[in-house]
Formats: structure tokens, C-alpha cells, sequence
């Protein structure tokens, strides 16, 4: 890979964004297409943008890169390590590093979109490189459909995307059907009736409320859903009280939900409600609990068809370096661009860890369980060959439809 693209992914990484900040990313990227001759249309759906590139009569391929990064403080020890923190939309000054591999993403959907307009001669289509704000939070797919994405641009054939992850590098990985989970964050209030700790007679106390709550969640999944699917239930934070002795007035929970299936999805979540509200009614709450849904995003599924072409054309690519793989429990909203514009998708992996970890008597999974994997503060892919295969992965998913 040229040095060009290396460097720009140095510079990235060094000068991390937050969802929804993307606006020096956006920039960098919106030149990039300029020169190499793309039409650019900038702010869909925030800092999102898209650049078409016309080479005459054929299928329109769209290739997706988020472009975000997380309030982490990276620990990497890496000379283009990022030291910025930035303010979030609480008003909190927090770190921010690239702890998940989107400016892999970024850069590499730049070199690809750079090597499809420097081959005219070999293809036939349209290119559509979307770049997307705010994944992390699931709101930018959304975001840049409600803000036009499906007038401003030719409509796909195929949309295509690929994550990096913690597999060796030089490798691509993938799975048929549902690749990565729904997810669903929630934040519920318990409301109970505050009053002194030595007197809990004559209070209702949420914090017991939440505690036979956090517990009554875990057998959602223990005794509601069947063995053969798949779900998880996460109370990530609890919120309650000020003072040792003082019960209070309401107590919060925010969940991670991750389901793969829509119809147990629709039971885990309609389980959850049932709990919150049987166990607030059990503790003799005088106000029904809230539950808020924070953001949420479906799971991403694998067309057959499409998968199958493009599997096909990594592994004349890319021989013996071409794998199926288990479903993630982790979540994207990659998958909304396709159900929004009626296509199929394809979602892949890239292999992001040092090569050299992975050699032979070394056990795979072994390794994988002692590496930094995405969002950690330790978390960066090597830059080759990794670099190197996602541009090449880009372009030879898009060829399978363009040539």
C-alpha cells in the first residue's frame, strides 16, 4: 500500500472524532473524492457524505466506512497514539481515540474508491462510496436516510461494508445469514417513595425495586428463550441514592440487549417490560416504571445470493485466506442502508491482529482471547497488511458486479 494512504490513516488515528463531530474526517475525506473525480454531496444526515462515480451503463454498487470514533483514552503506546479529548453532547470533557477501527475503515474505503476511478477502463457501473457518521451510537445510517441519502444518490444494486476485528491480518472472515446482533439500549426508571434509612417501613425502596429487577431480568434468557437461540441481557449501569442513609426517591438502569432473530427480539423485549412493571408492582410502586428506549439498531443480515458472490470472488482473490466464521454478538447499523433502499448487503471482516501472533503451534483462539479486541484502549489493527487488504476486499467485492 502507497505511503500516501498510510500516513492518512496515521493522521486519523491520531485526530479522532466523536459521533456526530465528524466534521475534520468528513473534510479530509470529501478532498480525497474531489481529486480523484467523484461528484460529492457533504452533511446528509449530519457530517455523513457520499461520492458517485459514473463509468457508464451497469449495476450501482455502494460501499459503506463509519467514520466515528469512542470517548476512550487509548493506552496503545503508539507514536501516532491520539491524545485529544473533545466535548461530548453532555457537556463532559472526555478522551477520544480511534479504540474501534473506523479510520481503518475510513482510509481504506478512501484507497478503494481511489483505485476504482485509476481503473475506468476495467469496469462498468456506478460507484456510490458512502461515508457514515455516528455508528457507535446507531444513529447514523438512520440519520443519513432521513436526511435524503436515497434522492441524493444513483439506488444500489448491492450494498457492501466490512469491519475490522481481532483475526489475523491479511484474512477476511464472514458468516451467511445474521452476522451480528440487534441491539437495543434501554434506560429504565424505577419510582419509589424516598424517606429515611432507619425508617423503611414507611418508604418504598427502589433500590431493592432494582435489585429484584437486575436479578429477574437474568432468567429472560435462562428460561425464555429456546437453547437454539440467541440473546443477551446487560444491566451496564445503576444509578441510585446520595447519602448512606437516606433511601431515595427513584432508581435508574440502563441495558444492552443483543438479539439476532426479530422474534426474539420482539420476546426478550416485551419479557424486559413485563419484569420491570410485575416488579415494581410486586414492591407496591404507586407509579408505573419508564422505559426508555435510547437507541437501537436491527441485526445485520447476509443476503444468500449476493454473499455467495461475493464470497466467491474473495476466494479467487484471495485463496486460503478466506473464512467462515461464527455469528458476533456485536452490533452495527450498517444493515439499515440496505433495508432502507430495498437491496441486498453484504458485511465482512477484516483481519486486523499481527500475523506473526497467529503462526503455528500458536492456537487461534487462544490468541484471540489474549489480544486487545475492539474498544479497548489497547485495541489498534497493524496497519499492514491489513491496509492492504481492505481496500483490495472493497474493490474486489464491488468488482464482482461492476466488471
Amino acid at each position: 500500500m502507497t505511503t500516501d494512504l498510510a500516513t492518512l490513516y496515521k493522521d486519523l488515528h491520531a485526530h479522532p472524532e466523536l459521533s456526530g463531530h465528524e466534521q475534520r474526517t468528513a473534510g479530509i475525506v470529501a478532498d480525497s473524492l474531489k481529486s480523484f473525480g467523484y461528484e460529492v454531496t457533504e452533511n446528509i444526515g449530519g457530517y455523513g457524505l457520499v461520492g458517485v462515480l459514473r463509468n457508464g451503463d451497469g449495476p450501482t454498487v455502494w460501499l459503506r466506512a463509519d467514520m466515528d470514533a469512542l470517548p476512550v483514552a487509548e493506552e496503545t503506546g503508539l507514536d501516532y497514539a491520539s491524545t485529544v479529548t473533545a466535548v461530548n453532547d453532555d457537556g463532559e470533557t472526555v478522551p477520544v481515540a480511534h479504540a474501534c477501527g473506523h479510520d481503518m475503515h475510513t482510509t481504506a474505503l478512501i484507497g478503494a474508491a481511489g483505485k476504482l476511478a485509476s481503473t475506468l477502463d476495467e469496469w462498468k457501473g456506478t460507484v456510490v462510496a458512502v461515508f457514515q457518521p455516528a455508528e457507535e451510537n446507531l444513529s447514523g445510517a438512520k440519520a443519513m436516510v432521513d436526511g435524503g441519502l436515497l434522492d441524493k444518490v444513483p439506488h444500489p444494486d448491492v450494498v457492501l461494508g466490512q469491519h475490522v476485528a481481532p483475526g489475523p491480518a491479511g484474512m477476511v472472515f464472514y458468516h451467511p445469514g445474521y452476522t451480528l446482533a440487534a441491539s437495543d439500549a434501554l434506560e429504565i426508571t424505577l419510582f419509589g417513595k424516598g424517606g429515611h434509612g432507619s425508617r423503611p417501613e414507611a418508604t418504598i425502596d427502589p433500590i431493592v425495586m432494582a435489585a429484584a429487577v437486575i436479578l429477574r431480568l437474568q432468567t429472560i434468557v435462562g428460561r425464555e428463550v429456546a437453547a437454539t437461540d440467541q440473546a443477551v441481557v446487560t444491566v451496564g449501569v445503576v444509578e441510585a441514592g446520595t447519602k448512606n442513609n437516606v433511601i431515595p426517591d427513584e432508581a435508574t438502569l440502563k441495558l444492552s440487549v443483543r438479539t439476532f432473530d426479530p422474534l426474539v427480539r420482539t420476546k426478550v423485549l416485551d419479557a424486559i417490560a413485563r419484569v420491570v412493571k410485575g416488579e415494581a408492582m410486586a414492591s407496591g410502586a404507586e407509579r408505573e416504571p419508564e422505559i426508555v428506549t435510547l437507541y437501537s439498531g436491527p441485526a445485520t443480515h447476509n443476503d444468500d445470493a449476493a454473499l455467495e458472490r461475493v464470497v466467491g470472488a474473495f476466494n479467487t482473490a484471495f485463496a486460503g485466506r478466506v473464512m467462515e466464521v461464527p455469528p458476533g454478538s456485536g452490533s452495527e447499523d450498517f444493515g439499515q442502508l440496505g433495508a432502507a433502499a430495498n437491496a441486498p448487503s453484504v458485511y465482512w471482516f477484516l483481519g486486523g491482529a499481527d500475523p506473526k501472533l497467529f503462526a503455528p503451534p500458536a492456537d487461534l483462539f487462544q490468541v484471540l482471547a489474549e489480544i486487545p479486541s475492539n474498544h479497548s484502549p489497547e485495541y489498534a489493527p497493524v496497519i499492514e497488511p491489513t491496509l492492504t487488504m481492505g481496500v483490495a476486499a472493497l474493490v474486489t467485492a464491488a468488482r464482482a458486479w461492476l466488471s
